[in-house]
């Protein structure tokens, strides 16, 4: 609690500002793509031509995925070694 107590009106506002600033610059850096694809198109094609590399490199999968086959894998070990699953301990404690 003593992390929340120092966060302040300036902490609040400089963020708010550096967050401002990086949302313009990205905003002013898309325009001036816009404005240089139209005037060189050879050069934006180039540049475009790009973009679908990007799809060739593999996803990883999100984390809850990995999570999720964690405890099917601890389940299973469980099953194997005879332990009751974990549902029902949780009922007979009712």
């Amino acid at each position: 609690m003593d992390l929340l107590a120092r966060v302040g009106l300036g902490t609040v506002l400089l963020h708010w500002l550096v967050v401002s600033i990086l949302l313009l610059l990205v905003f002013w850096a898309m325009m001036k793509m816009v404005a240089w694809g139209k005037t060189m198109s050879r050069g934006a094609f180039l540049f475009l031509s790009f973009f679908p590399l990007i799809s060739l490199f593999p996803i990883p999968p999100p984390q809850f995925e990995n999570v999720q086959k964690a405890k099917q894998e601890q389940r299973k070990r469980k099953e194997d070694s005879g332990d009751p699953p974990e549902e029902d301990e949780a009922e007979a404690s009712r």
